[in-house]
């Protein structure tokens, strides 16, 4: 258990000890929770949302430039068997046009 007294100051800001901020990984930004128990206040750092992280992401990207989808058309087509669903693995290409004609026969 670690335990420090802090001066609160003027403005009723304490600063968080190194240590503490480090064990709990706190840095500038990152949000706690106070809770008053009693005589006693208890300072913790909420939950991991990964939500919240992915919203924050998202709204740090400023690209409203739009895709083509056929822009890699051309770089993709040379790694493509003719007639494959699945380019030029032999193993996810075993069934064979020959194949597909026998099912087809009645």
């Amino acid at each position: 258990m670690i335990e420090e007294e802090r001066k609160v100051n003027s403005k009723g800001q304490v600063v968080i000890p190194r240590a503490m901020r480090k064990a709990l990984k706190i840095e500038p930004g990152s949000k706690i929770l106070f809770r008053l128990e009693d005589n006693t206040l208890i300072l913790r750092k909420p939950n991991f949302d990964a939500v919240d992280v992915f919203k924050k992401i998202a709204q740090q990207i400023n690209y409203n430039k739009k895709i083509d989808p056929h822009q890699y058309t051309e770089e993709f087509e040379p790694r493509r068997k003719p007639n494959s669903m699945f380019g030029s693995n032999p193993k996810l290409n075993s069934f064979s046009e020959k194949d597909e004609s026998k099912d087809h026969q009645l």
